[in-house]
């Protein structure tokens, strides 16, 4: 049966993380994966024609 990984799974995959990219990358991937986020949801909140709050803020502006 599949599914996520218990805590020694867990442990044992930012073992391998820390071998492949040493501890001085580690933050700097991090950094870059939450700023690609951050833009994904600035991106997909800009384009949803649902959110009627962001269209307001532009038309007090």
């Amino acid at each position: 049966m599949l599914g996520l990984p218990g805590g020694s799974e867990w442990l044992i995959i930012l073992l391998v993380i820390v071998i492949f990219f040493g501890g001085k990358k580690i933050p700097e991937l991090m950094r870059g994966l939450g700023s690609g986020v951050r833009e994904f949801k600035k991106a997909s909140s800009v384009d949803n024609p649902d959110d009627t709050t962001k269209d307001k803020k532009r038309e007090e502006a």
